[in-house]
């Protein structure tokens, strides 16, 4: 089909995600939707095919009960086969929950009784999960479906018997088979559906990922997730021929819509990970997918980017003092060259930064950018605060990485750079339909550059919180959604986000300052430095919790001693009271005066990270409350301590 044809064909449509794939279908029908890695190469379902599996799943799981009203949980790694799933229930009428799979057993019941699931899809890496929660379940008559036909792992889970209240587990592929000789009248019922379904309809249940408390099941409509596709491939102008591999699981909100319903606009086909070896073989088989797929566009959070970035640095200053100089002179005159990228520098300046940045160009960084495929052109990121320097890092290498802002509430994306127009040291402009403005704690309006509450109205916003009208009113008044996130609209309209509102530290005289962007500030200035956690609970000065990046230190065992390692560490944070390029960009009292190290990483697994990687600063400061308190003693008040010079010890190893 020509571009005018495939236009045509989403002119006057329903705002619905049903007849979003419907129309993707008919104008892409052929063209690979959805990817996964096999023994045998990449299985794929074209835009035709998911549609018609998706109808064929419905005709079969229909019988079941499942209909309006009804919930199902998802709660597998990506694949065409999860898509499938989610659109399946969507034709029933049904609502879709989906869930992470890096969920630690204890987390998962809670999801599934609020959410009332009458059917669970799963696959072989969660089975385990399953296993461990099922006793919590307190449905009886709950539909196990597994995505991929792994025999072992539905024995497993029929074993359970029906004391589980599992009342039957079947497989994906019997299903499918099932449904495929449904009468043509049913089948019909569902393709009516795709412009019959009403735009106001809860599609989805989507939990946040819960720093605080029991999470909150954010209901998204078919209207909420049209709007903010439709602006997402406005701002960036996507074309039709784009594929990309999706690194984020299904369940951020950043991957369902950029990622999963965007993609139906443009029919651009989307590469899962690689799944195989569970959660950390995914992890492990990013980089060689990236090759293999070549990418044209990237959807990031910072922890992958940070990662990806110093092992970029860690790789190049490998390579010998010679090489090391080039990089880093290159890197700093492709900063100066290219500025914030809203105010172009002068033309002196790009002429004097030029040589040593096409020499950098030349013999590294077109390499460097070969890590994320041939054919990749930007990356968009999201999901928490992008520090300026990666931003200026992989502008300066040649994939910029379009900082956005955005929480699932917005179904998600609220404000993002992109290729047309960017500031980088920002979360861009809001989208074309969504209004966002800068409240003081009385609602009256900030100034300019004034820091407030962000508060967002659009019909991205959600329908509210499932079961819990006390925290919908809360969030949601007189129509206007309150993020709870701090931040500020520069004189040029560009939305910077600098923290949560409630996650502040606070002073022994009550003043209060939000500590992210110091923390990213740290992790990102220093390559030893992993994680950070600033706390200040009333007291007199500021100190830092601080991880170190374990593995690049002992691949430079030689290099340390534990007192040189820690006076290392230590520049990380003096260099903000010293270097006078650092002493005024944060407020002095809220840069540390002490620290101590923490020789265990945060993560996932010890629950001190939450499934979506953000710091969970309570149960961080629970768990080292033992450190946080010796800090606060006269020996622990400066981080030449004992502790700091055992702890260093033990990251030696």
């Amino acid at each position: 089909m020509t571009v005018s044809s495939i236009r045509a064909t989403f002119i006057g449509m329903s705002r619905t995600v049903l007849s979003m794939l419907a129309a993707a279908a008919e104008a892409f029908p052929d063209r690979a939707y959805a990817l996964r890695k096999t023994e045998s190469g990449w299985f794929s379902r074209s835009y035709s095919e998911l549609r018609d599996d998706a109808i064929t799943l419905a005709c079969s799981l229909k019988p079941y009960g499942i209909g309006p009203g009804d919930t199902a949980v998802v709660l597998a790694e990506g694949s065409p086969e999860w898509i499938t799933a989610e659109f399946a229930t969507i034709y029933l009428g049904a609502m879709s929950v989906p869930l992470s799979i890096r969920l630690v057993p204890e987390e998962l019941p809670y999801r599934m009784n609020h959410s009332e699931a009458k059917c669970l899809f799963v696959s072989r890496n969660t089975v385990d999960t399953v296993l461990a929660a099922a006793p919590g379940f307190e449905r009886r008559d709950l539909l196990v479906v597994f995505l991929d036909d792994d025999t072992e792992s539905i024995q497993r889970v029929e074993a359970l018997g029906e004391k589980s209240g599992i009342r039957e587990v079947l497989s994906l592929g019997e299903l499918l088979e099932t449904g495929r000789i449904a009468a043509p009248a049913e089948r019909a019922a569902f393709v009516a559906r795709e412009t019959q379904a009403r735009e106001d309809e809860v599609v989805t249940i989507s939990y946040t990922s819960g720093t605080t408390g029991n999470p909150k099941g954010i209901m998204l409509t078919h209207c909420n997730y049209f709007v903010n596709c439709e602006d997402s491939v406005q701002m960036f102008e996507v074309p039709y021929d784009f594929q990309t591999l999706l690194v984020l699981p299904c369940d951020h909100s950043f991957a369902h819509t950029v990622g999963i319903y965007a993609s139906l606009k443009r029919g651009f086909s989307l590469y899962f990970v690689d799944a195989r070896g569970g959660p950390m073989g995914m992890l492990r088989n990013i980089p060689t997918n990236l090759i293999e797929t070549s990418p044209h566009f990237l959807l990031s959070v910072p922890a992958l980017t940070a990662n990806m970035m110093k092992k970029m640095i860690s790789g190049v200053r490998a390579k010998g003092p010679l090489i090391s100089a080039i990089f880093e002179r290159g890197l700093e005159a492709g900063i100066r060259y290219h500025g914030n990228l809203f105010h172009r520098p002068s033309l002196g300046t790009r002429l004097r930064a030029l040589p040593a940045y096409l020499l950098a160009k030349l013999l590294i960084f077109g390499k460097l950018r070969m890590a994320f495929g041939a054919n990749i052109e930007y990356c968009v990121g999201g999901g928490a605060l992008l520090d300026l320097q990666q931003q200026e890092f992989f502008r300066a290498i040649g994939v910029p990485v379009y900082q956005g802002y955005g929480l699932t509430e917005a179904a998600p994306v609220v404000s993002s750079n992109n290729p047309r127009e960017c500031k980088l040291g920002t979360a861009g402009r809001p989208a074309p339909s969504v209004e966002v403005r800068i409240v003081r704690e009385d609602g009256s309006a900030c100034a300019p550059n004034e820091r407030g509450e962000v508060v967002v109205r659009g019909e991205n916003v959600m329908a509210g919180y499932f079961k819990n009208p006390e925290a919908t009113a809360e969030a949601m008044r007189a129509g206007v959604l309150h993020t709870g996130d701090l931040g500020f609209l520069d004189q040029d309209g560009f939305l910077s986000v600098v923290g949560r509102v409630k996650a502040l530290l606070i002073s022994s005289d009550g003043e209060k300052y939000s500590p992210e962007e110091i923390e990213a500030t740290i992790a990102a200035e220093s390559p030893l430095v992993a994680q950070v956690m600033l706390y200040n609970d009333h007291c007199r000065y500021t100190s830092a919790l601080i991880v170190p990046e374990i593995d690049e230190i002992r691949r430079r065992r030689a290099e340390f001693t534990p007192e040189r390692l820690l006076n290392e560490l230590s520049e990380a944070i003096t260099i903000f009271r010293k270097d006078p390029a650092f002493k005024t960009r944060f407020p002095g009292q809220w840069v540390p005066t002490t620290f101590q190290v923490v020789t265990e990483a945060w993560s996932v697994e010890n629950r001190l990270l939450n499934s979506t990687s953000k710091l969970v600063r309570h149960k961080v400061a629970e768990h080292h409350s033992d450190l946080i308190e010796y800090m606060y003693t006269d020996e622990g008040s400066t981080w030449h301590n004992h502790g700091n010079i055992d702890a260093c010890r033990v990251v030696l190893g």
